[in-house]
């Protein structure tokens, strides 16, 4: 190593040095600059984006900021460079009194990262000040006794600036009487004193005027000087004494203003006024200056201003006590100021959201906040809480934020809008608490689907209704918001009787309103079952759906039918019955069959007689519409009587139809036929020719019939004694079990036709003579369309056991081919011969 020169190993090691700190310091997020003071405006600090590794294009597109925490802001960022510059001209000595190294610190958020980066930037100190004195203008008072070596304390010079440009040295000029020392104070503070060098003598000199310099180390170096006008007095040879050399107080930052903070006491041996004591402010800051207040006859220290321990903790006074032969003593005062919780947490939103969807994950940031307590120690310490019923939480940051983020995923459904208070309590007794709200809207995601006021609906339509008529209207609602909740409806697709369902009933899209595109008919469809589909306007969007039932009500809207007596090509209806002069009264003549298309209430059918011959003859069941005898029939009865029944329905207004009856009272099938034929006589002769023949055919096929069922009846016999050789015995059981009408004779037979009515009924409105039989028994009307899957009654079958449909109005009537063969058959047995001479000779 060269004389006078630096270790290259030592330069190498103290780069390394600074690299890892530097390294250290980045990776931690801090930042360090230096910066000279007194710098203009704009002036470059440091490359923020370069040295944290951020992209500028992602930080043009996020954002770059400096927080502003109710701070003064001594520096700017640009967003498009990344560089730190400073917002204004910095005065080191404003800022950093008293300190030695001057630092500022700033917090830098990167917006769409949501990180928080520190920059502390060290501000130098330039030789900027001069040193200065207090006051320019001094005045010592010596007396003349003063002996040579005393030495004075001199007011010291004040230099701003720190280190090298600090005040560094004093000079002296003046005469030789006196000399300049300085003392080494605490800190390394230099103390001026004036040194008395040679014996005064008033009546030779009364003033000495001295200048006292002060310089400091800058380059170059900068000079303030002061003015001493030594005054010689005569001899005082007792100085003033405190009672203690440093007076210490301690004092709430919350006392009272014009409170009295200490006395100082010194006290003069001297008598007269050589022994008045008089106090005054040796050494005190300009802030100081600005609080305390000195008492100069009593020396009492009060309060002028309100104590602040967050700006100043300690304040360190000099007082000198002085007699009127300026004498003094000074003595130091300490005031230390403690903490008292005066000051409340404060909670900055550094940056925050104002919408968060619903869907966001759990741990989504959505606020960073900044919160700090400016009293210290457990004053200082700040808990910060979220209520636990919001779905939110407070996370740690960076230093002294915080971040919000979701605890789990939000229901925008339950809670749309969000009044986040996040709450901060410091550890004072009693603690001191402060908030900030953070308003947070929940933005809607399409997840529910539209839900149907009913499960299910149904109505009631009326038959006949008018197209295009309001049948109900289906309501579905949607918890989410905006088009998430915008409910359209459509028919599921279907068909009615073949037809598509959209041509007989349409939904309106956007109220659910359903409409009749047709007019029903009750007796074509009674129910139309569909479905309806409700869809939000989301993407995707969700629906869901309904069944309707719409039932068809029937209306009287249909008259009666009547199937018998039949229907003639004329105006009316009309049918010929048989009835014996000799009937008992009661006796079934004939019988009206009605039916009505309507349903329920409205084919209920009622008959009466609304016109006769003889009015009193006969009589009509009200609802079997049975036409039987009311007497005995008279020899003055006619024998042509002419009934007209009425059928009506039970409708509002009722539906009604006539059928004609004529009922010929005849003894004998002879009296029966010459009333016929005194009635075909008044036709043409064509018609009573086919008459005749038509009858002769029918007693021929009659009797072919009949011979043909004598000999089944025959063979069966037979058969049955042929088993009875071959078989065992009746009693043995063998045979148990077979109906008996499966081995009936002649007698058999008798017994069958007769269970059949032997009244006729014929008709003549076509001028072709038919003969029916009338059915023992029957209800009050046919049904309109008997089911497919009912079968016919079989020909012998009892028509009391006719099945009943589901509606309560079945019936049955004898055909009238087998009442033809049945009356025929009747006839044969009492004298077929006769029956075939009578119908001769009535041709």
């Amino acid at each position: 190593m060269k004389e006078g020169g630096v270790n290259p190993g030592w330069r190498r090691r103290a780069l390394l040095w600074c690299v890892l700190v530097a390294a250290w310091e980045a990776a931690w997020g801090q930042l360090r600059y230096s910066l000279p003071e007194e710098m203009p405006k704009g002036s470059f600090v440091g490359d923020v984006a370069k040295d944290l590794g951020l992209d500028l294009t992602a930080l043009q597109q996020h954002g770059v900021r400096i927080l502003d925490n109710g701070r003064t802001q001594y520096f700017a960022l640009h967003g498009q460079t990344g560089h730190l510059v400073t917002a204004g001209r910095i005065d080191r000595e404003q800022l950093c009194e008293s300190v030695q190294q001057c630092v500022l610190r700033c917090e830098v958020i990167v917006e769409g990262e949501m990180q928080v980066h520190g920059i502390e930037v060290e501000i130098t100190d330039i030789n900027d000040n001069a040193p200065s004195f207090k006051e320019t203008e001094l005045e010592e008072r010596m007396s003349e006794m003063t002996t040579p070596g005393s030495r004075f304390p001199l007011a010291e010079a004040h230099d701003p600036d720190v280190g090298a440009n600090s005040l560094q040295s004093y000079e002296l000029n003046g005469d030789e009487h006196f000399s300049l020392a300085v003392q080494a104070g605490p800190g390394g503070r230099q103390r001026p004193e004036l040194v008395l060098a040679k014996a005064l003598d008033r009546e030779q000199a009364a003033f000495h005027e001295l200048v006292l310099r002060a310089s400091d180390g800058g380059e170059p170096a900068r000079t303030g000087t002061a003015r001493i006008r030594v005054a010689v007095l005569d001899a005082n040879d007792n100085a003033p004494v405190f009672s203690q050399a440093e007076y210490t107080v301690r004092v709430p930052e919350d006392v009272p203003v014009g409170s009295a903070l200490v006395t100082l006491t010194a006290t003069d041996a001297d008598e007269g006024l050589n022994g008045h004591v008089k106090y005054s402010f040796k050494k005190i800051t300009e802030k100081a200056s600005q609080i305390f207040q000195l008492d100069s006859e009593t020396g009492e220290i009060t309060l002028t201003c309100p104590l602040d321990f967050e700006k100043a903790a300690l304040h360190e006074l000099e007082v000198q006590a002085r007699d009127t032969g300026e004498l003094f003593d000074t003595a130091k005062v300490s005031i230390t100021v403690t903490d008292v919780n005066d000051n409340a947490p404060e909670v900055t939103v550094s940056s925050a959201l104002s919408a968060i969807s619903e869907d966001a994950p759990a741990g989504t940031v959505v606020a960073l906040l900044h919160v700090q307590d400016r009293d210290s120690g457990p004053n200082g310490e700040v808990r910060c809480s979220i209520a636990e019923r919001l779905p939110f939480r407070l996370e740690k940051s960076f230093e002294d934020y915080y971040r919000v983020v979701t605890a789990r995923e939000l229901d925008r459904e339950e809670v749309s809008e969000y009044n986040v208070t996040v709450r901060a309590a410091d550890g004072g007794s009693p603690a001191l608490r402060s908030g900030a709200v953070l308003a947070l809207r929940v933005l809607d995601v399409n997840d529910n689907a539209p839900v149907f006021a009913e499960a299910r609906y149904s109505a009631r339509v009326p038959e006949n209704n008018a197209a295009g008529a309001l049948v109900l209207t289906v309501r579905a609602r949607d918890a989410d918001w905006g088009q998430n909740a915008r409910v359209r409806y459509r028919l599921w697709e279907g068909r009615v009787r073949g037809a598509p369902l959209s041509s007989y009933v349409s939904v309106q899209a956007e109220t659910g309103a359903l409409y009749a595109l047709r007019s029903f008919d009750y007796e074509e469809v009674r129910e139309v079952g569909l479905w309806v589909l409700a869809e939000d306007g989301g993407a995707p969007a969700l629906s869901s759906n309904v069944s309707v039932r719409l039932v068809i009500v029937d209306e009287n809207d249909n008259a009666p039918q009547v199937l018998y007596p039949p229907a003639a090509p004329g105006a009316g209806w009309a049918g010929v019955e048989l009835a014996p002069r000799s009937a008992e009264p009661g006796a079934l003549v004939a019988k009206v069959v009605a039916v009505d298309a309507d349903a329920g209430q409205n084919a209920w059918l009622s008959y009466e007689l609304a016109k006769a011959t003889e009015p009193g003859l006969f009589r009509v069941g009200l609802h079997s519409g049975e036409v039987r005898t009311a007497r005995f029939p008279l020899a003055r009865d006619a024998a042509r009587q002419s009934l007209v029944v009425l059928v009506k329905d039970h409708g509002r207004p009722a539906l009604s139809a006539t059928a004609t009856l004529t009922v010929v009272l005849a003894e004998s099938v002879a009296e029966l036929l010459a009333e016929l034929g005194s009635a075909a006589a008044a036709g043409p002769g064509e018609a009573a020719g086919s008459l005749t023949r038509w009858l002769v055919v029918a007693v021929a096929a009659v009797s072919c019939l009949f011979l043909a069922f004598l000999l089944l009846l025959l063979a069966l016999r037979l058969r049955r004694w042929r088993r009875s050789q071959l078989l065992p015995p009746a009693g043995s059981g063998a045979l148990r079990g077979v109906p008996a009408s499966h081995f009936v004779g002649i007698d058999g037979v008798r017994a069958f036709l007769h269970s059949y009515s032997h009244e006729v009924s014929l008709t003549a409105d076509s001028r072709k003579s038919q003969l029916r039989l009338s059915g023992g028994s029957c209800c009050d009307t046919l049904p309109a369309r008997p089911a497919p899957d009912e079968p016919a009654p079989l020909l012998g079958e009892d028509p009391a056991a006719a099945p009943v449909s589901s509606s309560g109005r079945a019936c049955s009537a004898t055909p009238p081919a087998a009442s033809l063969l049945s009356l025929l058959c009747l006839f044969s047995l009492r004298g077929g011969a006769s029956l075939v001479g009578v119908v001769a000779g009535a041709v």
